[in-house]
C-alpha cells in the first residue's frame, strides 16, 4: 500500500495561457494564495530570473519559485506561479509527499502543455 493513498487527491496543477505567458495555479486542501513566483527574462544575464512574493506565514514560497523556473525553461516563455496548499497538523512524511505528489502534477501539465503547443 501506498503511503497517504488518497489523502491528498484534490491537489491540483492547473495552467492558462495568456498571450505568450502562462499562469499555473497549485491549490489543494483548504486553497488559498500563500505565495506568487514569477519566472520573466532579463536583458542582464541569459536565462530567466524569478521574484516571488509570500504572505506571512506561508511555505509555499520554499517551492514556487522552483516550479515557476522549471516551467519557464521548459517552455520558453514567462510563467507565472500561485499556490496555496493546507492541510492542518501534518506531519513531516506527509508535507514531502505533498511536495513528491506537487511535482509530479506540475511535470504532468508541463507534458501535456508542450504537447498541445507543438
Amino acid at each position: 500500500m501506498v503511503p497517504f493513498q488518497g489523502k491528498f487527491d484534490d491537489i491540483q496543477v492547473e495552467c492558462k495561457g495568456y498571450g505568450e505567458d502562462v499562469l499555473f495555479t497549485i491549490t489543494g486542501g483548504a486553497s488559498h494564495i500563500g505565495a506568487i513566483s514569477t519566472a520573466y527574462r532579463t536583458a542582464q544575464r541569459p536565462g530567466f530570473a524569478v521574484d516571488t512574493i509570500r504572505v506571512p506565514g506561508h511555505k509555499e514560497y520554499l517551492l514556487t519559485g522552483e516550479f515557476a523556473l522549471k516551467a519557464a525553461e521548459r517552455l520558453d516563455r514567462q510563467v507565472t506561479v500561485v499556490m496555496g496548499i493546507h492541510y492542518p497538523g501534518l506531519t513531516r512524511e506527509e508535507t514531502e509527499a505533498i511536495v513528491f505528489i506537487t511535482r509530479g502534477k506540475l511535470e504532468k501539465v508541463l507534458v501535456e502543455w508542450q504537447q498541445a503547443h507543438v
